[in-house]
């Protein structure tokens, strides 16, 4: 039997795990009381301003009960606000505050930075090629094959 430490996506998990706890480390040493889920929501809406919260658990592979508990942090924090489409009463409108304005771009200078670390060494022809090996993994597994 193969070991667990050998395995491809053992090691994708870990090294996606390892980012994380790297990037959220660095946001907290910057002095934000922000979590990377938190800004990956701050930073859907930004650049989706009519974005709906199933549409917001795709993009960050959160369930909607999560989505849900997390925009009710972000209200709180003044980050965002809700309101009631017009239209469509089941829908609400996510916006971001002013402050929640400029913590996600602080935080998209730090998520800069942490990506370039990340990939330091790393040429891109090889970014290409595993970003492309990935999608190939992605579509292999939504496939079902």
């Amino acid at each position: 039997m193969e070991k667990l430490n050998n395995t491809l996506l053992y090691t994708l998990d870990k090294c996606f795990r390892t980012y994380n706890q790297f990037a959220q480390r660095n946001v907290r040493k910057a002095g934000y009381d922000i979590t990377i889920d938190q800004w990956l929501i701050l930073k859907s809406v930004a650049e989706n301003p009519n974005i709906t919260q199933n549409d917001i658990s795709k993009i960050v592979f959160k369930d909607n009960a999560s989505i849900t508990r997390i925009i009710q942090l972000l209200i709180k924090q003044d980050f965002l606000t809700r309101e009631i489409h017009p239209s469509d009463r089941r829908r609400v409108n996510l916006t971001l505050t002013e402050t929640g304005k400029k913590i996600t771009i602080d935080v998209n200078e730090i998520a800069l930075q942490n990506r370039a670390a990340a990939l330091k060494g790393i040429d891109e022809e090889s970014i290409k090629l595993m970003r492309d090996l990935l999608q190939k993994v992605i579509g292999n597994c939504n496939n079902g094959s």
